[in-house]
């Protein structure tokens, strides 16, 4: 079932292993994946094969699931005669298999150990063919570390559909908020829309709206503030939307609320509000403003039986006597607003 605990994964380098030890201690024993690439030719040096095994060795010691990123390369870097070899030599969960590989040759490797193709490069019929091959197939599309080259949406769904009808897993990227891989230095997002969102945005977007199964931190550090988000989206199904309140609705901040089942696209309505609203009895018509994307309002006595219903607004709509404005969700957290599913659970938080 989506969302999973584990389903935050993890970029690990080798440049900045050191760096990455002490967030990655946190998460021990958690069984999350981590994404490692062994074929980042600047990471070469005399001493790459024992500094990848020794940091295999650690991240396995600790219940991480390693996907390293392999190529031809890979085995001949490391003098082992196959990938297999190589993975039951560091520990390896899966095999992200890069170029340089037949459909013939990754189906092989499907048979024996967990594999992830390129979803951007895989075909549909060579993605079926290795899937038929193994327990456990996966596709990853990549990360773009240069502005401008990311996905943009078709064809990230058109990519991701066949890939699932295929009966392959989808997995993807997002930026960090903390430390930015170098040397550009701007995030590795796989949507472009993505870079400079938040985390936690980008992960619910991916999560909810675009239907994969797996997403990864690009970059090598995120905050403990979004990777909190994320992990109580993934624990408890809650999406939490900053936002700034009016003094009169601070009581709104903290509170888990529901979004209606029956909810139309262009609002969500608070389905707890009515019930347990602590306005009293009476709202004043007040700041019944034009209720611009964002706007967090309030039915007042205007609206009869409805006063006291709060909704959050997800596309303009025009002044109204009857409702007042409360608050708004700010970009870039509007993006979140937008993954509020109907029947779904959030909470305004203050930052």
């Amino acid at each position: 079932m989506w969302p999973r605990p584990e389903s935050l994964g993890y970029s690990v380098y080798l440049t900045s292993f050191e760096q990455q030890r002490e967030e990655l201690e946190t998460l021990a024993g958690s069984g999350a994946a981590v994404f490692l690439s062994l074929h980042i030719s600047e990471e070469f040096s005399a001493d790459y094969c024992r500094r990848a095994e020794e940091a295999c060795r650690w991240l396995s010691a600790r219940d991480f699931r390693i996907i390293a990123d392999v190529s031809t390369k890979t085995v001949a870097q490391f003098g082992q005669p196959d990938l297999i070899r190589l993975a039951e030599r560091l520990g390896i969960w899966a095999l992200r298999v890069d170029y340089g590989f037949s459909a013939e040759e990754i189906a092989g490797l499907a048979a024996r150990i967990p594999v992830v193709v390129n979803a951007s490069t895989t075909s549909p019929e060579d993605a079926e063919r290795i899937a038929a091959a193994g327990p456990l197939v996966m596709a990853m599309h990549n990360f773009y570390p240069r502005p401008e080259t990311g996905l943009d949406d078709d064809f990230f769904l058109e990519r991701t559909k066949a890939l699932r009808a295929a009966g392959l897993k989808v997995l993807a990227f997002i930026p960090g908020d903390g430390t930015l891989r170098g040397p550009i230095h701007a995030g590795l997002p796989t949507l472009e829309r993505h870079r400079g969102m938040p985390p936690s945005a980008c992960f619910a977007d991916l999560a909810v709206r675009l239907g994969v199964d797996g997403v990864f931190v690009g970059d090598p550090g995120i905050s403990p503030r979004e990777r909190a988000r994320i992990l109580r989206f993934c624990r408890d199904g809650v999406l939490e939307l900053p936002a700034q309140l009016a003094p009169e609705a601070q009581w709104l901040y903290g509170r888990v609320f529901t979004n209606r089942p029956d909810s139309p696209s262009r609002l969500i309505r608070l389905a707890e509000s009515r019930e347990y609203s602590c306005f009293g009895r009476q709202v004043t018509p007040q700041n019944c403003l034009p209720r611009t994307r964002g706007s967090i309002t309030v039915d007042n006595d205007g609206y009869g039986r409805y006063s006291g219903e709060v909704q959050l607004v997800r596309s303009d709509l025009p002044a109204d006597n009857r409702v007042n404005v409360i608050g708004r969700v700010e970009e870039p957290w509007l993006l979140l607003a937008d993954c509020v599913r109907r029947g779904e659970k959030f909470v305004l938080t203050r930052d």
